[in-house]
């Protein structure tokens, strides 16, 4: 799974410029977060089609940054994400981001951007 970051102008319209190329693609997002600070604004997602959301931000002129993302999944009560969140600080991951992805019953699931990748997959074992 990848993680595409897009940093934008604060202003009106700038989501729906980005939502509108990513659609002409065919590209669905399985999860989207953004926060605006200063000006600017920072949107990350996560694309069901990877190739198809790379050549729409390419064609749009619209840089972005890409990054591996991990699943992970967690019972959904309180600790579990200090927990896990505990566990990768011990091996010195720090995280670009994190989305939850989906929730079915008593369990969370989580993608989570390290940056580092190799070293998060082995906390995650």
């Amino acid at each position: 799974m990848k993680d595409f970051s897009v940093a934008l102008t604060h202003r009106v319209g700038e989501l729906a410029r980005v939502a509108r190329i990513l659609s002409r693609y065919g590209v669905n997002l399985k999860s989207v977060t953004g926060l605006a600070i200063d000006g600017q604004v920072q949107i990350r997602f996560l694309p069901d089609e990877v190739d198809a959301a790379r050549s729409a931000l390419e064609s749009a002129g619209i840089r972005f940054e890409e990054h591996e993302a991990l699943t992970v999944l967690l019972e959904n009560r309180a600790g579990e994400l200090a927990s896990l969140a505990d566990r990768l600080a011990e091996a010195h991951v720090n995280l670009l981001a994190i989305y939850v992805t989906g929730i079915a019953g008593n369990l969370v699931e989580l993608a989570i951007v390290p940056d580092d990748v190799k070293k998060a997959k082995k906390v995650l074992e």
